[in-house]
């Protein structure tokens, strides 16, 4: 694995401060079912690193005191954590929403097969990722079978009612580019999507996000490899949008490793570029309970071009309704 982070530290990038905090991102181990190319996580099944139980207890505490809304699990697979589904119900009885970002497959992991009822009991909003609704596309990026397993189990939420409307049952689809491009505009795929996916396997779901592949982990490496990594930098930068300043993520979350860190995102945890607290070095959930985050700077390096490129992207999708119509980028030489 070849490290992108000497590469993106130096940056010209415009400086961030962060707002009012709202949602708890929360890795709950590296551990996956799945081995993916687009990997900012470099996740897989020989992972080991976990959270632990003490550590657990402390996001639920974190979340009661700071009365947060929202609470996003992500991995690896984030329900083959041993306390996924304590953490999961500790979560809803505060009244917080749940987001599981699933890969699908789990749905169909031995000692996993009742996960999607309890996801429904607990009303847990899915958002599982889909990258294309081809099987050899899908097959390419992520494994061979890992289309039909999928499938089968978006037909399986969809029959505990996840997609269906009026059922408060929330499911929605993340796609990644195959390759160093910049995503399509959002709405058009989503209506493709709804349109194929109804039409060959009768899958209804709420919503698709589009996101932006980060230059970080697999998908860095991986274009070191292949020499386009330059040229996707140069893609990100040539794409940037400033009003996307405005609404990415890292102004209202903060991502938590599994080891209970703090990183201002996701991508910045898988570069250990830890979050800035006062009188810390490398803050901790427990510095969460003694002092607020608003107005702290926000870490920001080159690969933050990701996140602005286009019609920007996020944990959520597309940042900008505005960039609907604008066509998708070319490719730069990684297939």
């Amino acid at each position: 694995m070849r490290p992108t982070l000497p590469l993106l530290i130096q940056t010209d990038f415009p400086p961030l401060a962060r707002g009012a905090l709202e949602t708890l991102q929360v890795n709950l181990g590296y551990k996956c079912n799945q081995s993916c190319l687009h990997c900012h996580v470099n996740a897989g099944p020989n992972r080991t690193e976990m959270m632990d139980a003490d550590t657990v207890a402390l996001v639920l505490e974190v979340l009661r005191q700071r009365r947060l809304s929202t609470l996003d699990l992500t991995g690896g697979a984030p329900e083959l954590n041993l306390h996924f589904r304590a953490l999961v119900t500790g979560a809803r009885a505060l009244g917080v929403r749940v987001i599981d970002r699933c890969n699908l497959t789990i749905l169909s992991e031995p000692g996993q097969e009742s996960l999607a009822g309890f996801l429904a009991q607990q009303r847990v909003e899915v958002t599982a990722s889909l990258p294309c609704y081809s099987p050899a596309n899908v097959d390419r990026q992520r494994g061979d079978g890992v289309f039909d397993r999928s499938i089968a189990g978006l037909q399986a939420l969809n029959a505990l009612g996840y997609g269906q409307e009026d059922s408060g049952l929330v499911l929605n689809l993340v796609y990644n580019p195959q390759g160093p491009v910049l995503p399509p505009p959002q709405g058009p795929l989503e209506a493709d999507y709804r349109r194929e996916l109804m039409a060959h396997f009768g899958i209804r779901f709420n919503h698709l996000f589009a996101l932006t592949n980060m230059p970080v982990q697999r998908f860095g490496s991986t274009l070191l490899s292949k020499g386009s990594f330059e040229d996707y930098m140069r893609l990100l930068k040539d794409a940037y949008r400033a009003d996307n300043l405005q609404t990415v993520m890292c102004r209202s979350l903060i991502s938590v490793d599994w080891q209970g860190f703090l990183y201002d995102c996701d991508f910045n945890q898988m570069l250990g570029l830890p979050a800035t607290l006062p009188g810390t070095h490398r803050p901790h959930l427990r510095d969460l309970l003694a002092q607020q985050s608003k107005g702290q700077p926000i870490r920001v390096a080159d690969h933050c071009y990701g996140c602005t490129a286009g019609q920007g992207s996020s944990c959520g999708g597309a940042l900008e309704d505005s960039a609907a119509t604008e066509p998708a980028h070319a490719p730069v030489g990684v297939a």
